[in-house]
């Protein structure tokens, strides 16, 4: 196993100090959805426009109901947790960096193609070879001149998938737990520091947030988006949030060092910034090796903040609870009041939120079964801020498949109390 660095220590430690002040200092929760009561305090922030439905006003509620500048509750610490990709922001930032980076020749060329992912199919490691080159090992990839190399690696993180279609994964792993195509990111930034990735992603934030809404960038042979932007009232939720004395987290299935630089721009620092963890070699330098979470120790990807992982990080990382007991959903007091997200790769961690569930619709099954359900009505449904989607073109299979199981097939979703939830119509 690597070393951490310095700065990976640091940050351990101000985890742990966040930890702690979270343990001492968090409300207990209402154990009824938020509703009308006394006027906020005076300097509670309110929150603006741009929202469907009465969703504004039920956030509202909820931070006036159970900040501390409401309720006067000294030291209280309230936690709220946030997605990353396409819940804050529009768009994914860990395939803006990657895009930026195969533009700009900064990888570099694993020993092997292989050992990458456990999971990698020959199929892939051959199309990469032929593509991408094998020679030398720990080379810059000029990826900008080879365009069916800069192909095979997007097409791969993107579908799973090769140029030729074949599939990329192949073999067991819990797919309630980690998916190869995004455990795979990290690794194609072996050889690189911690720091000299956020370099890359800092380049590719200055980039996204400069292109024009809806435009497009050419990668390989093919064309990506080139923009990403912060949602105005995401942001203004954080802030919000935060200036109310909640405690702020993001926890996201991306490239940490990645999440990092984007998630300080709404006031979230690294200590409350949960993505992908790269284990560093004594140099400082990223390697195939990743933390782990619930008592897995260091891994090859078998456990990624996903699906039951981003509970998993949840309650290690805000409320110390170590082993396996991670994996379970804690009592009221030991959770989020808030959760949001927008895809199926959320709905475990914001279905344990004790107040609101928001959810940015992607249409995506699992998440917007529960959505639209609204067993105990605290759920919320928000259509994107930028370029919302169209309807789906039918509803969505609740009572037979839209659970993913963790062998990967499919399954009704039930509630809590066992209870099938109903298909859901448009």
């Amino acid at each position: 196993m690597g070393h951490l660095t310095c700065r990976r220590l640091f940050v351990r430690a101000a985890r742990t100090l966040a930890v702690a002040t979270t343990l001492v200092a968090t409300a207990v929760p209402s154990s009824a959805a938020p509703s009308a009561g006394p006027a906020p305090a005076a300097g509670c922030p309110r929150l603006s426009g741009g929202w469907s439905g009465d969703n504004r006003e039920r956030l509202q509620r909820l931070i006036d109901t159970e900040g501390p500048c409401a309720t006067g509750r000294r030291g209280a610490r309230p936690v709220a947790v946030f997605d990353w990709d396409n819940t804050v922001v529009k768009n994914d930032v860990t395939d803006a960096t990657l895009s930026w980076a195969l533009r700009h020749d900064r990888l570099r060329r694993p020993a092997d193609w292989s050992g990458t992912s456990p999971w990698l199919t020959p199929a892939a490691g051959t199309a990469l070879r032929r593509a991408c080159g094998h020679k030398p090992a720990g080379g810059a990839m000029p990826t900008s001149a080879m365009p069916a190399c800069a192909d095979e690696i997007s097409l791969i993180r993107e579908t799973g998938r090769t140029a030729a279609g074949e599939p990329a994964f192949a073999g067991r792993w819990n797919h309630r737990r980690t998916v190869p195509q995004y455990a795979w990111v990290p690794r194609l930034f072996a050889g690189l520091t911690p720091q000299e990735v956020r370099q890359v992603a800092e380049a590719a934030r200055k980039e996204a947030l400069a292109a024009p809404v809806g435009s497009t960038v050419r990668l390989g042979t093919r064309t990506v988006p080139a923009y990403v932007r912060y949602y105005d009232q995401q942001r203004e939720l954080v802030e919000a949030l935060r200036a109310a004395g909640f405690a702020v987290y993001v926890v996201s299935a991306g490239f940490e060092p990645v999440t990092e630089v984007w998630s300080r721009a709404v006031g979230v620092d690294a200590a409350h910034t949960v993505a992908i963890r790269a284990v560093t070699d004594a140099r400082g330098r990223i390697t195939m090796d990743a933390e782990g979470c619930g008592g897995t120790g260091v891994n090859r990807g078998e456990v990624i903040p996903y699906v039951e992982g981003k509970r998993c990080w949840v309650n290690e990382e805000i409320y110390g609870v170590r082993g396996a007991a991670a994996w379970e959903r804690r009592e009221p007091a030991r959770r989020p009041v808030l959760g949001a997200g927008d895809a199926d790769t959320d709905v475990t961690f914001v279905g344990d939120a004790t107040g609101l569930r928001l959810v940015l619709d992607r249409h995506k099954p699992e998440i917007m079964c529960r959505a639209l359900d609204d067993a105990d009505g605290r759920w919320l449904v928000q259509p994107m801020f930028i370029e919302p989607l169209p309807a789906p073109e039918r509803g969505y299979p609740c009572s037979t498949t839209a659970f993913v199981r963790p062998d990967g097939t499919g399954a009704p979703v039930r509630r809590d109390d066992g209870t099938v939830v109903p298909d859901q119509p448009l």
